[in-house]
């Protein structure tokens, strides 16, 4: 029970902070410039907690998944809302140059946090991930020009130009310097051998190899209902070991080992509770997706750790790769072939509750490391050219700055509560899914095994 009062605790905390930096900075910025601040919240709807300090009324709502500095002059509806009720006023304009200095602050605030906590990572060290620590290679795209240049699963890069690489960190940075790498690879047996492989501009038009990825694990974080990993026992905790007796080296690997099993009942080796577990699992096809499928859902391949071997990641190296993966998830989201992949992938206020629960059980440092990568997620997002977030008031500034007056209230009003109602179906859409995926089967499992316990529990004992 403590524990769980802890973690709960710990999780609002780090969320709370993240939120509070965020709001802190449009709050700051605002006041600099001089702009009029009626309200300062760290959540939504009705306050469990309200003080009004001069002008500024200050609050904590119950619903804990944001907040917002109420700025009248900020809002391009000219509505009564933004002015919390109070009397209509006649204040004056402000400039477009402070607007925009007020909607990236939220922004710049979290990065600016999300450095504090890389600084205590770094300092303090935290579990490894197997690609923080080589650069064995889980996956190659058969489509690629890596695979074309006989690079293969299993396969060690150990040097790149005759430069020693470690892990793949120091592969992505000696890639970023050269247009084709020279590459020095060794197979499962031990051989070696060189291989020239030509390096391209990925999703933010930084070089990188294409078509190759790390070795990682195929941890199952949710399993389908009805799927047919959820008829072979498969579960939520689980880690896939094997699949039709070959060993998995990365979630893209197990994705096209199980493809080229369909509709074959094939042998599953999972991890559970430090015990091997074989099951029997039949890849059924989806053609919403165009290939086999088992139906478990994989968390972000960046929580897969190593507890027993610890790691001191720069702060620079570690809000470059959180924002990559950002980046990277954007893209997949725009590219037809990846897009359904992606929106898959995604998940709403559940998913990030329990990802933050998931770090905080594994330790402080996890906990503040994910805290970090959070901070570098909600700041890019944030600032997407969407009306409603950060980004769209830029937008709005911007065309005040370029036709030198404001957009009509009308039509502001009318794209900001288009875009609110779409993400507010978004959110809806995802709310449900994260139910269906996760807690729905989390509680079938948790009563499914406390019937097991009480039928073993009240079993007789055998004669003697």
């Amino acid at each position: 029970m403590l524990t769980i009062l802890y973690t709960i605790i710990v999780v609002i905390l780090l969320l709370g902070a993240t939120i509070f930096v965020h709001e802190l900075g449009h709050f700051l910025v605002a006041r600099w410039c001089g702009l009029v601040i009626d309200t300062f919240s760290i959540g939504f709807g009705h306050a469990i907690w309200k003080r009004k300090v001069g002008d500024v009324t200050y609050k904590i709502g119950w619903i804990p998944f944001g907040g917002y500095v109420a700025l009248p002059q900020m809002d391009p509806t000219h509505s009564d809302a933004a002015t919390e009720d109070k009397e209509s006023r006649q204040l004056p304009q402000a400039a477009p140059w402070k607007k925009i200095l007020v909607a990236i602050a939220g922004g710049i605030g979290n990065i600016i946090f999300a450095f504090v906590l890389a600084w205590i990572v770094y300092l303090v060290g935290k579990p490894s991930s197997p690609e923080e620590r080589n650069c064995i290679i889980g996956y190659v795209d058969t489509n690629s020009a890596a695979y074309t240049a006989g690079l293969r699963i299993g396969d060690e890069i150990t040097a790149i130009n005759n430069e020693n690489i470690g892990n793949w960190n120091e592969l992505f940075l000696r890639t970023a310097l050269t247009h084709t790498a020279r590459m020095q690879v060794r197979n499962t047996t031990g051989t070696t051998r060189q291989l020239d492989v030509p390096v391209v501009n990925g999703a933010i038009n930084i070089p990188h190899i294409e078509g190759i990825g790390p070795q990682n694990f195929c941890n199952v974080v949710s399993v389908m209902p009805g799927s047919s990993a959820e008829k072979a026992g498969i579960r939520s905790g689980d880690r896939v070991l094997e699949i039709a007796g070959q060993k998995l080296m990365s979630r893209e690997h197990m994705i096209s080992v199980v493809n080229s099993h369909r509709d074959e009942e094939v042998p599953v080796v999972v991890l559970r509770d430090g015990h091997r577990v074989e099951l029997r699992v039949k890849p059924i096809y989806d053609a919403a997706i165009g290939r086999a499928r088992i139906g478990i859902q994989f968390p972000n391949a960046m929580f897969d750790m190593d507890f027993d071997q610890i790691v001191h990641p720069k702060p620079t190296t570690q809000i470059r790769e959180h924002a990559e993966y950002v980046f990277r998830v954007l893209k997949a989201l725009t590219t037809p072939r990846e897009m359904r992949g992606a929106a898959e992938g995604l998940g709403g206020p559940v998913m990030v509750l329990w990802m933050f629960w998931w770090a905080v059980k594994r330790g402080i440092m996890i906990a503040l490391w994910f805290t970090c990568f959070f901070n570098v997620n909600l700041a890019v997002l944030n600032l997407l050219p969407i009306p409603i977030l950060d980004g769209g008031h830029v937008i709005f500034a911007l065309w005040e700055m370029i036709t030198r007056r404001p957009l009509h209230a009308k039509a502001a009003n009318i794209i900001m509560n288009f875009f609110l109602y779409l993400i507010l179906l978004a959110a809806a859409v995802l709310l449900y899914r994260d139910c269906t995926r996760m807690i729905v089967p989390f509680f079938k499992h948790s009563v499914a095994e406390t019937n097991a316990s009480a039928v073993i529990t009240n079993a007789p004992s055998p004669s003697r």
